[in-house]
């Protein structure tokens, strides 16, 4: 299955963050539309369940505390459905995926255990500063994802790759100060997930206007969320990443990255947390373990490995499909998009950090 080139749409600055929204699911309407047909979770799971009485607590408990917690994102979300002319239900529930799940039928929530997988090479050391990822998920989501450049009235601009329908970005992104990230998905055991909390979603739409990486600490740890997750903040300027592992009631651990290559998949590793055993994730973390990681090109070709044919790191269905691999050089201060393998270096763009300016490949 061929991906083709990541389409980019350059918005703003807009009068309200509800034009923003409109303008994105405007231009992008046929693909949220179809991300929105071909979603097998939304359709088969996450609708019905929005249709029974039982759920409107939790789902009015999120859309509440989410549009008091950040009213210009919801507002934002609100103008992608109008915009796209979708039911705005529809794009409420695929932005709250993760935070409604937990709370669907055990035998449902299974079903959907493995919706989206991320693995992360970072490294700080005197030769070289690399924030390396693969950015995994649903085979479904292929050709449903797009880049947004987002130009505020406030001066700032970011990048941020973004699934159909959803708000920027929920993959990884940069912005005009020189902070960036990456995320992971990490899976908190249900009794660890408080319900109707801040969506991750809505967080890293929130990391995007970082003014710097404590601003960006700061952003993630304040605010009370329902599930958890795993942020790599990168501040070019500073030549510094650090990965934030959180979950819920306010919880959360910092890591500085240094001289010894992290890797990190999709389960907690210094945040203690009770959580579900992804048989994945263990064997691409004991995998990268096994290889050498002393290089740019090593990183990649950790990124791009399939040794393992039924866990492989590079990931080509048929569930699971790695969409693109970012690779963000602190020293250069670039963040280049790889399309296909990450040994194969195809790069299809390069962005100049902090500047927020597309280079050639």
């Amino acid at each position: 299955m061929a991906g083709k080139k990541v389409e980019m749409f350059e918005v703003g600055p807009c009068e309200s963050a509800y034009q923003m929204g409109y303008l994105i699911g405007k231009r992008f309407s046929d693909t949220i539309k179809s991300r929105l047909d071909n979603d097998l979770v939304l359709r088969d799971q996450l609708l019905p369940f929005a249709q029974a009485p039982q759920s409107q607590p939790l789902i009015q408990a999120l859309c509440n505390n989410n549009k008091t917690r950040f009213p210009t994102y919801w507002d934002e979300l609100v103008g992608i459905a109008e915009g796209s002319s979708v039911p705005v239900l529809e794009i409420i529930l695929i932005n709250f995926r993760k935070e409604i799940l937990p709370f669907l039928h055990k035998e449902v929530a299974l079903a959907v255990d493995c919706s989206d997988d991320c693995s992360d090479v970072l490294v700080v050391s005197e030769n070289m500063a690399i924030a390396a990822h693969n950015e995994d998920a649903n085979v479904a989501l292929v050709g449903h994802t797009y880049l947004v450049k987002g130009k505020l009235q406030n001066g700032l601009s970011f990048v941020a790759y973004t699934y159909a329908g959803e708000l920027p970005s929920c993959a990884f992104g940069f912005n005009n100060h020189g902070l960036a990230f990456t995320l992971n998905s990490v899976p908190p055991t249900n009794e660890e997930v408080a319900a109707g909390g801040i969506g991750r979603n809505f967080i890293s739409r929130d990391l995007l206007e970082s003014t710097s990486l404590e601003n960006a600490i700061s952003r993630v740890r304040s605010a009370e969320v329902s599930v958890g997750h795993s942020y790599n903040l990168i501040d070019v300027q500073t030549r510094r990443i650090v990965n934030v592992e959180t979950a819920s009631r306010f919880r959360y651990s910092v890591n500085e990255v240094g001289a010894t290559p992290f890797f990190h998949a999709n389960m907690y590793t210094h945040l203690q947390v009770n959580q579900v055993e992804d048989a994945n994730s263990r064997s691409r973390q004991k995998r990268a373990d096994e290889l050498p990681k002393g290089s740019k090109n090593d990183f990649m070709s950790v990124l791009g490995d399939v040794d393992n044919k039924e866990y492989p790191i590079y990931m080509r269905g048929p569930t699971l499909y790695t969409l693109c691999t970012a690779v963000i050089d602190l020293d250069e201060q670039t963040l280049s998009i790889i399309q296909g393998n990450p040994k194969k270096n195809v790069i299809t763009h390069v962005f100049s950090i902090p500047s927020v300016e597309l280079e050639k490949p």
